[in-house]
């Protein structure tokens, strides 16, 4: 009598990612909890020979905490084939204006769309050769089109989608000559191409019929769809890096609909995004007033913000200053970035600011010790490059870094081209993991899905890279390897660390006593595996909340 009786007992080679002894021999589950942590002995005591489920898992891999996603946009990526159409990033600019805008336009018109959207051609690929807006009208001139590249950052549209949004009118005067924060590219005849730049693409795309391209009911189809991508890889955490892409709120209501439906396995991170060509006060309150979409499993507390845009494709924020004397693009001021991390962190709402090059990263960090409370775990997205005087001050200031760890390597045939187009001393570095981790700053692993340029998506792929500087889909030396880390840091980047991102660290993210049972079965021991091995590993099985659902 007062026994506790487990639900769930497994033994096995388990890496519990927090304390002091990190490999335990079992643990067990009741009531969707972990009410003990330990060695096999000790667990034999919570078994009931006719209700205690055991898993021996002995010898034949690893078991470790679920792991979770500081910055991704599954919605995108999921969402897309729905609202519109999927571009192959080694898709050529002639295929892309023979074939894929061809087939986006018949499935607009043959489902009634009133807006075309696609995502995932690749800059390097289209630079030389870049489709203009004319190209575009004669396939479709008569339905707005916007086609954003693999990263999200820049985008290509047709003429009236142009004019819908107000740059130029329907004989060709332009009206509008720039969008803050982006840059409309201009052709010898003097008006828009219809290549768009950073916050230019946002600027046209939110006068998209965004409603009817992502409506609660479509939002609620791509959940299942996300849901089984992140259970299959091992992912029971993610942070949303664009809630309102779509620039409506179908995702915060759909998601706290399937989660007081009980039907969300995942804790789902969600951001409002503030452009800068918006009114910052008048989106601040909008921003409050998403919080209402707070579930158990929906958290809804984050602003995001685009610093400036990515250093290999020559729009980071940068010093020294990009070949040809170009700095990159800076969206905010430092005064004005300092004033909405001052009112969000107010309202009890987190920053959560795109920051590639180390111009960038310093404005962020002025920002967030000037306004900021350090609390609120401020965080910085995809740092590329970084100040050395900055690493103190990120940590000092309790500021948190969610690192693009699977985007640290370089195929060798691209390593020439990079070369060319960073500035001098950037083209064989990226990004900075050891050094963070050096300096004590809470990292934590993202994947920005579906913005992979080639990278692997699930967990042991991106270990591996963050181990060995290496990606296992190319040909490429090691890069920058004095910034390559441990399998133990890389792991925990992918699980506490998420956790403490997500102020989840109380109740999930490591294998610890009364918190969830979220843990992976994993088919292979990626502590001890040959490091280029470790991405051959799968989860066996995913449990979330004491539940298999993987």
């Amino acid at each position: 009598m007062g026994k506790t009786v487990a639900d769930l007992v497994v033994y096995g080679k388990i890496f519990t990612s927090e304390g002091n002894n990190k490999i335990v021999e079992a643990f067990a589950v009741n009531n969707g909890k972990f009410v003990y942590i330990g060695d096999k002995n000790g667990a034999e005591a919570f078994i009931d020979k006719n209700s205690t489920e055991i898993i021996d898992y002995s010898g034949k891999g690893l078991v470790m905490p679920t792991c979770g996603n500081g910055h991704a946009h599954y919605s995108i990526g999921h969402g897309i084939p729905k609202v519109g159409i999927s571009i192959d990033r080694e898709i050529s600019p002639e295929k892309f204006l023979s074939e894929v805008v061809p087939a986006a336009v018949k499935k607009a018109k043959d489902t009634g769309a009133t807006s075309i959207f696609g995502f995932g051609w690749q800059i390097l690929l289209f630079e030389k050769n870049m489709p203009t807006r004319q190209q575009l009208d004669a396939i479709c001139s008569d339905i707005p089109m916007y086609f954003a590249d693999e990263e999200g950052h820049k985008g290509l549209v047709n003429t009236i989608c142009l004019v819908n949004a107000g740059i130029m009118d329907e004989n060709g005067n332009v009206l509008k000559k720039s969008v803050r924060g982006g840059e409309i590219v201009f052709g010898a005849d003097g008006t828009p191409t219809g290549y768009l730049k950073e916050q230019a693409g946002t600027y046209t795309r939110s006068f998209l019929d965004n409603d009817n391209l992502f409506s609660v009911d479509l939002v609620k189809e791509t959940l299942v769809d996300i849901e089984n991508h992140l259970l299959s890889e091992g992912y029971t955490m993610y942070l949303d890096g664009w809630g309102n892409y779509f620039f409506n709120e179908s995702y915060f209501k759909a998601a706290q609909q399937r989660d007081n439906a009980g039907e969300m396995h995942f804790v789902l991170g969600l951001t409002y995004e503030l452009e800068s060509w918006m009114d910052i006060d008048k989106n601040l309150e909008k921003a409050r007033e998403v919080q209402k979409y707070s579930s158990e499993h929906v958290k809804t507390n984050w602003i995001k913000l685009f610093m400036d845009g990515t250093v290999e494709t020559g729009t980071g924020f940068v010093d020294p200053l990009y070949p040809g004397g170009r700095q990159g693009i800076a969206n905010w001021s430092e005064d004005e970035v300092t004033y909405i991390t001052r009112k969000s962190n107010e309202k009890g709402l987190s920053m959560h600011i795109h920051t590639m090059g180390n111009k960038a990263v310093n404005r962020a960090v002025n920002s967030y010790v000037n306004g900021g409370k350090s609390e609120l775990r401020n965080t910085l997205v995809h740092v590329h490059q970084v100040f050395p005087s900055d690493y103190k001050r990120i940590a000092e200031n309790n500021i948190y870094v969610t690192e693009a760890m699977l985007w640290h390597h370089a195929a060798d045939k691209n390593r020439e081209i990079l070369l060319k187009m960073v500035p001098e001393g950037m083209g064989d570095k990226s990004y900075p993991m050891k050094s963070l981790f050096d300096n004590g700053i809470n990292v934590t692993s993202h994947s920005d899905f579906p913005a992979l340029s080639g990278s692997p998506d699930d967990p042991f792929g991106i270990i591996e890279i963050a181990v060995t500087g290496q990606c296992y889909t190319e040909i490429g030396k090691p890069w920058w390897p004095e910034e390559l880390i441990t399998r133990e840091q890389a792991i925990k980047a992918l699980t506490i660390n998420v956790a403490k991102q997500m102020f989840l660290e109380n109740e999930r993210g490591s294998i610890s006593e009364g918190k969830f049972a979220d843990f992976l079965l994993v088919n292979k021991d990626v502590l001890t595996c040959p490091a280029t091995e470790i991405h051959t590993a799968k989860p066996e099985a995913t449990y979330f909340e004491g539940k298999k659902v993987f």
